[in-house]
């Protein structure tokens, strides 16, 4: 079967940055619903179409074609006093902005003193990178998958 619209594919790949730094090592599977359901970016879904089991492809994916470009508008400067006491670097919570209707998410770079940074933008924003893939399985997407959108492991729905 070729990957169309409506198919669940299967990938195995991996993710490196442009110097060959591994990024995701993809230890599980990627499995999509292909035709725009969001599953996958747009770019590599793209390339795909039309292709059959055991393609490989390997794509240079740009900024805007992934996590977008770093935004320095997202990156701002909390009072402490804002939040839970155990808080660490690291930490991610989500937020509502003011011209954002869904929350974002955002996460604690930087704790000095009584001031936190905090960053909105994807950690991998601004940041271009190879996406290195091989079909592994195409079939049918069910009517119960394209009614949500994504595709169900082997029992089903997870919501």
């Amino acid at each position: 079967m070729q990957i169309a619209k409506n198919a669940v594919v299967t990938l195995e790949y991996k993710v490196h940055d442009i110097d060959g730094n591994l990024i995701d090592e993809g230890d599980q599977a990627l499995v999509y619903i292909h035709g725009g359901y969001d599953g996958i970016f747009p770019r590599i879904e793209e390339e795909l179409h039309g292709k059959d089991i055991g393609t490989k492809l390997k794509l240079k994916l740009e900024p805007e074609e992934a996590f977008g470009e770093y935004d320095a508008e997202l990156v701002n400067v909390e009072e402490r006093n804002l939040f839970p006491e155990n808080i660490e670097i690291g930490m991610q919570f989500e937020r509502s902005t003011e011209d954002d209707e869904d929350d974002m998410l955002f996460t604690i770079t930087d704790i000095e003193g009584d001031k936190v940074v905090v960053d909105g933008n994807h950690p991998l924003a601004g940041i271009s990178l190879v996406f290195d893939c091989t079909v592994v399985d195409v079939r049918p997407a069910t009517d119960e998958e394209i009614a949500h959108g994504h595709a169900h492991g082997p029992h089903g729905p997870h919501h």
